[in-house]
């Protein structure tokens, strides 16, 4: 996965390396808020493409029920979640760890590795339209290997829905998505959710947020 789910602008660090942008200050309300709705009231939590770790530093405090394991496979992000973690002191923030969706194996971690779960939740915001696609036919895999039979899989972020407007905004994003990078470029809902399928899951909810993005709740198709 060769880039951090990051939004454009570039951040100043704080002295103690935290990272902050503006666009997951905005949204981390919200998001939490759709969290605290769909999730039970505890269990343990895998954050997947964490970032710079703001969304992990606020619903940790919020969802105290909760153990949240925050992952990134890019060094410069972890070491922002890191400073994030040690600055807000939740007991339920754990170290965060290195993962990459296109290199981890099918294969089950082991009992003693902190990724192995089994998780209760696999939350993920704004990488799909900012990694290459098989990023997201990967994120449905991981998820089905490691959440428990009642997971939830929450998705965050911008999409293109088939026979809907698309908002100018998300045009000019996705426009100026693909010139930076061609595996870049907002995904239609409709190919997310075959991905989806794929893997085993199915569309629970679909939630309108903020700045025309959207949450998406899936939960396991029923055997």
């Amino acid at each position: 996965m060769p880039a951090s789910p990051v939004p454009p602008p570039s951040p100043s660090p704080s002295p103690d390396g935290r990272l902050l942008w503006p666009a997951p200050e905005r949204n981390k309300g919200p998001i939490t808020e759709v969290l605290q709705r769909v999730l039970p009231t505890r269990g343990r939590l895998l954050e997947v493409a964490s970032g710079s770790g703001q969304h992990a530093a606020h619903a940790s405090g919020l969802l105290d029920g909760w153990t949240w394991q925050p992952t990134d496979p890019d060094a410069a992000m972890r070491a922002s979640i890191a400073a994030w973690t040690a600055h807000v002191r939740h007991p339920n923030l754990l170290p965060v760890r290195a993962l990459d969706l296109l290199t981890e194996p099918d294969a089950p971690p082991a009992a003693e590795d902190p990724l192995a779960g089994p998780f209760d939740a696999l939350f993920n915001a704004n990488m799909v339209h900012i990694a290459p696609w098989a990023t997201c036919g990967a994120l449905m895999r991981l998820a089905a290997r490691r959440l428990t039979a009642q997971g939830v899989l929450v998705v965050y972020g911008p999409f293109l829905v088939d026979g809907e407007p698309t908002s100018p905004g998300n045009l000019a994003f996705d426009a100026d998505l693909r010139q930076r990078d061609p595996h870049w470029g907002l995904r239609t809902l409709g190919a997310v959710c075959a991905e989806a399928g794929r893997a085993g899951w199915r569309l629970d909810e679909r939630i309108a947020m903020p700045a025309h993005n959207l949450t998406l709740v899936f939960r396991r198709v029923a055997a």
